[in-house]
């Protein structure tokens, strides 16, 4: 049998987007999904060049109705890694929109039953994160963001994490 996979989205986020990309590149199970944002916010970090260039697959968004998310019912993927997630993405997420490539992998995941794990973007009242050169940036979530969180953490199949730690550990138990 043909072993499983890792789906790992990324969406157009730059929090914690250095370290993410880093985790995923050392592993050798991950199939890399970027939405179109993704890859302008992957440029602006340095990342595009080092993630195209790694031994997983990478997938672009070049249609909303992709049928790379089949692989879901096929039992192709173990487990969805969505990280980071965009406060975008988490509100579709939490109201069942799938209009993208990482909107359409969410659905699937869960309509299939796959684990998903997110690790959104909007976690506290006030966080700070790492911007593209290196610069410490302070971001206030609003409230409407940190209540869509909230919502995906109640979501049957759902695992929230808030760190690369957690997201690993989660792996361990999935795989």
């Amino acid at each position: 049998m043909k072993e499983k996979r890792i789906a790992w989205a990324i969406t157009g986020a730059g929090h914690l987007l250095t370290e993410i990309a880093e985790q995923l590149l050392r592993r050798d199970d991950v199939d890399v999904f970027l939405s179109r944002a993704a890859e302008e916010v992957a440029r602006m970090y340095g990342l595009k060049d080092r993630i195209y260039n790694h031994s997983a697959k990478v997938y672009r968004e070049t249609l909303h109705s992709s049928p790379l998310v089949v692989r879901f019912s096929r039992g192709t993927y173990r487990v969805l890694v969505v990280a980071p997630g965009t406060s975008n993405s988490v509100a579709k997420f939490v109201h069942g929109i799938s209009d993208s490539l990482v909107t359409n992998l969410f659905a699937q995941a869960g309509k299939s039953r796959v684990p998903i794990i997110v690790l959104p973007t909007d976690l506290a009242p006030e966080m700070i994160s790492t911007g593209p050169h290196g610069d410490l940036i302070k971001v206030y979530p609003r409230s409407v963001d940190l209540e869509n969180t909230d919502k995906l953490r109640r979501m049957a199949g759902v695992t929230v994490v808030a760190s690369i730690e957690e997201i690993e550990r989660c792996l361990d138990t999935c795989l």
